[in-house]
Order: structure tokens, then sequence, then C-alpha cells
């Protein structure tokens, strides 16, 4: 992208551009010290470090130009005319990083753009919608999960004109984010996963999630398509008053599925089956979100049964292997109460003829919910029919009480030694292990 054109997006009417009329930039970043040579650096202000102390470093590792805060911009003005650099002055560097990513996907008109939120199941669509896609046209997504207010613009940086489809998903950790990334993205196809409860903590209750959700929808302006869950007990809010047309997802489809146990499901998709690897069925639940997707973006039905076939599990995400003949079910990537709730229904209806240990961190984010829903957490448990029970983490200790209200024997700690210790002398040959909970927990060290 040429600065002169990044300049007129952004109206710095005071820029500071090197004298090549042709000179421009190959890539964003906001990490310093891995800038590709030729990048812009966005030089963004944040709670513990401010990125105008990295200019220097940007531009002796060979970046192109700055993105810089307007009344810092003189300040760094000899600096850039000394490595030949432009500076972009804005008032606010993630608003301007935000408007440059949206003038950026301008330059590609005929790419179709695919928004993807919820609390829970966002990335796991995002990758299922990829690999549907990529069996019929070239498509690109955020890579990971990198959906936060920086990470879907920057993602937005990788498109390139041969691409078809451009899937992005959209997290969320303060109100009024969805809206933001919805005008970057401006998706011509945006599906809602599910309400839950992940980040309650910071929105109050689920009604105030679902309108930060909703506002992935706000960018429409008539011509567009909102994929809604239609078994979702918000479905008919989020369909309300849309400028745009609502198309209801997964109820119908389910019946065209047939559970696997640990190794997924079979699909039969208009009347051919496909096999599908993840397990669970909030992973059937992703993987009819995705084919909604597809759907909607005019994918064949037989580009839909490969995406499936070809789709695996993410780290952390519903992974199954094996180690010293303990059988793991690694799904610890992030834990909220319907996710750790389906997590221990679906080991319970495995027809499993060994110990069963079930593993649970702490569930974050809660706020004032976190008591009570680490309490019904315990109750779970000990309605289950895990053999043993491991809690892991300040606040999962709430849930060890109502736990041991059938006589299961569980362990409580917040010392991942401990943990690991008890877990090797509980596991033996032929055990089942559910490791679940949130990503701060980093639960898979349990079994290291």
């Amino acid at each position: 992208m040429q600065f002169d054109e990044a300049a007129r997006a952004l109206s710095c009417g005071a820029a500071y551009l090197p004298p090549a009329a042709d000179a421009g930039f190959s890539s964003v970043g906001i990490d310093s010290r891995s800038l590709a040579p030729g990048a812009l650096f966005a030089a963004l202000s944040g709670e513990h470090t401010d990125g105008h102390r990295f200019i220097a470093d940007a531009f002796s590792r060979g970046a192109a130009g700055a993105l810089v805060e307007r009344g810092k911009a003189a300040d760094f003005a000899e600096l850039a005319r000394s490595h030949g650099a432009a500076l972009l002055p804005v008032e606010n560097t993630l608003a301007g990083l935000q408007q440059l990513a949206a003038a950026y996907l301008d330059r590609f008109p005929g790419l179709l753009r695919i928004g993807i939120t919820g609390s829970s199941g966002k990335t796991t669509t995002k990758e299922i919608a990829l690999a549907i896609c990529r069996a019929e046209k070239e498509s690109i997504a955020n890579a990971g999960n990198l959906n936060s207010e920086t990470g879907l613009p920057l993602s937005v940086f990788e498109v390139r004109s041969h691409h078809h489809i451009g899937i992005f998903e959209a997290g969320m950790n303060r109100p009024g984010e969805i809206g933001e990334l919805a005008r970057v993205l401006r998706p011509h196809i945006a599906l809602i996963t599910n309400i839950g409860s992940a980040h309650i903590g910071r929105f109050g209750s689920r009604t105030a999630i679902a309108h930060e959700k909703k506002a992935l929808f706000s960018a429409f302006t008539g011509s567009e398509t909102a994929l809604i869950p239609r078994a979702d007990e918000f479905s008919a809010f989020l369909a309300q008053d849309l400028r745009g047309a609502a198309s209801f997802f997964g109820v119908e489809d389910e019946r065209g599925a047939r559970p696997l146990g640990l190794y997924g499901w079979e699909i039969d998709w208009e009347g051919v089956p496909a096999r599908f690897a993840l397990p669970g069925r909030h992973n059937l639940e992703n993987a009819l979100a995705a084919a909604a997707i597809a759907r909607a973006a005019g994918v064949s039905p037989a580009a839909i049964r490969a995406g499936f076939e070809a789709a695996l599990p993410l780290f952390g995400r519903g992974e199954i292997f094996e180690r010293d003949g303990v059988t793991v079910l690694r799904d610890c990537y992030n834990a909220n109460p319907e996710s750790a709730a389906a997590a221990i229904a679906f080991c319970d209806e495995l027809d499993w003829p060994g110990k069963r240990v079930y593993v649970l961190g702490a569930m974050l984010e809660l706020g004032g919910e976190a008591e009570a829903a680490h309490r019904a957490l315990g109750l779970a448990l000990a309605a289950s029919k895990a053999d043993a029970v491991f809690l892991y983490g300040e606040e999962a200790a709430s849930a060890a009480e109502n736990a041991r209200s059938t006589g299961k024997p569980v362990f409580s700690t917040g010392d991942m030694d401990e943990l690991r210790a008890e877990l090797a002398r509980a596991l033996v040959p032929g055990s089942l292990a559910l490791l679940k909970g949130s990503r701060g927990c980093a639960l898979e060290r349990a079994l290291e």
C-alpha cells in the first residue's frame, strides 16, 4: 500500500512522507522486534507500554514508516527523514490501524468478507469453514485466534488479490470492541455461534453479551446475511431489526449426523456421508455453523463434505491422543460453564470400560458469577461418571465441596506440581483423562 494512499484514507493532513512518489509499505506490525523490512509500524499506546518508545528500533530494523499519535509526530520527524521513512500522524493509533485496515480491504472489491463471533466455538468454526471454502475457492482467515482489536486488523493485511473469500473471527474483551471490528471488516456474511457466559465478568449478563455480539451485524447496509443459531436462547433477539437477511442454522442438519464417540461424527450431507474427526456435540454444532457459512458463500455440497473430512482438532480444542496407555481428551484451550458442562456430558456418554478421571481447571473471567458457576460445576461432577475428580486453581476450589457430595474422591490444588504428581498416581493404563479449563490455567502442563 502506498503511503500517499494511506494518508488519504487516514486524512493525514500533515503526513510526513518520503520523497519517492511511489513509496509504500509491504506489511503492518505492532511489535518492532518482529517487523519485516518495508513494514509499517503502528505505535500503539497500551496500559503497560507505549509503542512510540520503539519507533527508533522499528526504523533501525527497516520499517518503511510509522503510524503515530499526531501530538508526538514532530518528535520523530527528523528520525524518520534520516531513515527515509514516513510518518502517518493520527489522533489515536489503534483507531488509525483499524481505519487503515478497512481502507486496505476496499482494494479488494471481489473479496467475499465473512465474520464470525460468539461465546465459544469461534476459532474451530472458522477453521472448519476455511477447510471447506479452500476445497473450492482461494480463501484466507486470521491465523489462530488473532481476533482482537489489533489481531483482526493486522490479519486483514494478509489479504491478496488472488483471494476470493476472507473468513475472520472477532473476539471481545471490552464493550464496543465487536462494533469496531465490524466497521473494519464490514462482512457480507456474519455468523454468531452462540451466546454463553464467557466474559460475563466484564459484561454483567448474557443479555449484555448478546447485545455486544450482535454488533457484528452493525455494519450491514441491506444486502448482507446474518447467520443465527436457531436453537440459541437469543436467536429471536439476534434476528430483530437487521439491515439485511436473517438465516438460521443448526437444528435441521443435526438429523443427518451419527456420533462416533471419540472418533467424531459421520455426517450425511445432502445424501452423501462424510467423516468429521472432532468429537462432541459442540463440535458438531461448529461443523454445522461452518456449513451454513459455506452455503451462504455459494460453496458446493461436495466442498462441504471435503472440508468436514479435512478438519482436524486445534491445540487444546477436542484433541484426542494416547499417552502411556491413557487416552487423553485435551480440551483446555478455554472454558466457561457451558463448555465445561458439555465436556463432562460428552465423557459420560462414552462407552468406556476403564477408569474415568476428570481434571477441571478454573473458569476465568466470570466476575461475580464465579463462585456460583463453580459450585454448579461441582454438582455436575458429583453427578458424573468420573471415578476421580481433580480441580486446579483458586476459583475451582469452590467446586470441591459439591463434587464430593456423592462420595467421589476429589483432589483440589492451586499447585501444578502437586496436581501433576497426584494425577500420575491416579492414572493407570486404560484410563480416560479429561482436561478442561481456562487458558490461564495452562492445564496441558498436568500431563507433561
